[in-house]
């Protein structure tokens, strides 16, 4: 590609980037099957930098001037602030309604079963809706996708407004329902965005970014709620959290009419819905090339039904998400009314102090992006994962005991806060390292479904909890006055899933380092047949030219020509075939599709558990004051 091209990308980049990607499908095996290092650091069975061929694109030589390299920084970080804001209205009204649970008790009467399935109204959906959003994305593309999902965000805000205005508890849930369809959404989308751009940038410190903005939404939610509703009235939260989301839909439409600009500018990786918009504008002059760009479209799109092949590493992850999903998110939304009841403290002094649970990962997001960037091929991410879990354990642990000893929740609230503050992060760099290229999207879509699983079920369950072990007469005094059994009881339910994910944690990096066994004997026959071939010499001569800093050099040039990235080695010889044809026992594959199917009846009883407390719950319920 020439110069001129990167100068002006409106009108070349498209159109040079989809001929590259027609010479480079003619000589691809499978543009998907894509090392995969591994969780444990690089593969075992990876082969070394100096045995290694690079196909350096061309464009990535004339790349390296200074203004060229400023100009597309400035513009990768236009959208990464895009993406960011995407989500900051769906992560502020996510948290605002935690605080104001013994308000909401208070002055509409809600039990804690209640309470619960308005959290849960939104998470819900997110049980689903993930897998939706990465397939929409996948083939409409991020623009069209976002704003279908920021738009149904802004609509449940408004019915969830409207719902408090009439004090309506079912109104509310219904639109918290309607939320909930956008929520998992948007974050896909976001993340697409993030890893479209900065994917060969320092993917960790920007992944982190992004996710510092959500979190700093619900942190702001969280620590605000309760003043808002003092200073302003009781609706002034809600008011609040309706405003942002109208914020996003701007920003949103600014980033839909700018994108072009921005993707050609930056030179990011091209969507299939790009490619086969330039195959529809070469249809007028050029079939072939059309047709074969539309093949090379269909072959980004997603594949659902490919997910049972994915290993035993990718389900244990799956299992994983479910016990996080359990332990993280019920608990930052029932916290405040916990620490009020067990150490009775006042409202505003445990909303205050449950907010820092959000805290963390505004100072810890950015670190553990660094520290993953950094030293990517070592397992420092299941090492942060372990420590991140006896963290949280030891939270768990010190609310456990009695409070007569422990007389505060705060240590626990600082070392939940450590331990919470950079764990979602690893769950998904976690991704590119567990599943082949292809399939990114599509495990990140399983990771959200999975986790907002977990999370609907144990808050569903824990408002039953509660409800189950209060006695008394009065509703409202029940609830504020809360009850020290069945608080000590979820606190014990708590601890408990999370020794389990602990142990779901050291059982994935036992499957992993058994797999690099497996990987590693691989290689070593596949090696020894290819050392046989005639053209070793050859090969082995060439890539005595090659610098041993290939890692390094992509982390620093631009992801202009994703394809050629992909074709990193050589595709003649049995090495080569190793890492494309990856060993898939029968036995694995049926154990993948034994685990689609325990996936999809967790959803199903997630659906089947809140709906059918809502309708005991709301539905057979004629008023607050009858009971």
């Amino acid at each position: 590609m020439s110069s001129s091209a990167l100068e002006e990308p409106d009108h070349n980049y498209r159109r040079t980037s989809c001929d590259d990607l027609l010479a480079a499908s003619g000589n691809e095996e499978s543009e998907s099957d894509h090392e995969v290092e591994g969780i444990l650091g690089r593969s075992v069975g990876e082969l070394r930098d100096d045995e290694l061929a690079p196909v350096a694109p061309a464009i990535r030589r004339k790349s390296s001037t200074a203004a060229l390299k400023r100009r597309a920084f400035f513009i990768r970080t236009i959208a990464l602030l895009c993406a960011c804001c995407l989500s900051v209205g769906s992560h502020y009204a996510s948290y605002v309604l935690g605080p104001l649970k013994s308000r909401l008790s208070r002055e509409l009467g809600t039990s804690h079963t209640e309470f619960s399935l308005l959290i849960s109204a939104f998470s819900l959906n997110s049980t689903w809706t993930p897998l939706l959003g990465g397939v929409l994305a996948s083939s409409l593309g991020t623009t069209f996708t976002s704003i279908l999902a920021t738009g149904i965000i802004f609509l449940g805000q408004i019915i969830l407004l409207i719902g408090d205005i009439a004090g309506s508890i079912r109104m509310m849930a219904f639109g918290m329902f309607i939320f909930g369809l956008g929520v998992s959404p948007v974050a896909v989308v976001q993340e697409t965005i993030i890893v479209r751009f900065f994917k060969s940038h320092g993917l960790g410190v920007s992944m982190a970014f992004g996710l510092i903005v959500g979190k700093g939404a619900s942190f702001v939610s969280a620590r605000t709620s309760y003043p808002l509703t003092e200073m302003f009235g009781p609706r002034a939260p809600f008011y609040a959290a309706t405003t942002l989301a109208g914020m996003s839909v701007v920003v949103n439409l600014v980033y839909i009419a700018a994108s072009r600009w921005l993707v050609d500018g930056a030179g990011a990786e091209l969507e299939a819905a790009d490619i086969t918009e330039e195959a529809r504008r070469r249809s007028i002059t050029n079939v072939t090339e059309a047709e074969a760009l539309e093949r090379v479209a269909a072959k980004r799109r997603v594949n659902l039904r490919e997910i049972t092949k994915l290993g035993d590493v990718f389900w244990s992850y799956v299992g994983l998400n479910i016990l996080c999903g359990a332990i993280w998110s019920p608990f930052t939304h029932l916290a405040a009314n916990i620490i009020e009841n067990r150490y009775g403290m006042s409202e505003q002094d445990a909303a205050n102090e449950a907010s820092y649970l959000l805290a963390g990962s505004l100072l810890f997001y950015p670190i553990c992006g660094f520290l993953v960037d950094r030293l990517r091929h070592r397992p420092i991410v299941v090492q942060l994962l372990l420590l991140s879990s006896c963290l949280t354990l030891s939270a768990y642990g010190w609310l456990v005991l009695p409070p007569s000893w422990t007389q505060s929740a705060r240590p626990a609230i600082a070392t939940f806060a450590v331990g919470h503050g950079f764990s979602p992060l690893l769950l998904v760099v976690l991704v590119p390292k567990i599943v082949p290229l292809k399939y990114v999207s599509t495990a990140l879509g399983v990771h959200k479904s999975l986790e907002q699983t977990g999370s609907t079920i144990f808050q569903t369950l824990a408002g039953l909890a509660l409800d189950t072990h209060k006695k008394g007469h009065n509703l409202v005094n029940r609830i504020s006055q809360g009850n020290t059994s069945a608080i000590q009881y979820l606190l014990n339910i708590f601890f408990f899933l999370n020794v389990l994910q602990l142990l779901s944690i050291v059982a994935l990096a036992y499957l992993q380092r058994r797999k690099n066994k497996i990987l590693e004997a691989q290689h070593r026959r596949a090696s020894t047949a290819f050392s046989r071939e005639p053209s070793t010499d050859r090969g082995k001569a060439h890539s005595r030219g090659v610098s041993t800093h290939s890692s390094e050099h992509e982390q620093e040039t631009p992801l202009l020509d994703a394809s050629h990235s992909h074709r990193r080695y050589s595709s003649s010889g049995s090495r080569v075939r190793f890492f494309n044809d990856e060993v898939r026992t029968k036995g694995e594959i049926r154990r993948g599709e034994v685990f689609v199917s325990l996936s999809a009846g967790l959803i199903v009883f997630a659906w089947v558990l809140f709906l059918g407390t809502a309708w005991f719950r709301l539905g057979m319920k004629k008023d607050h004051g009858s009971t």
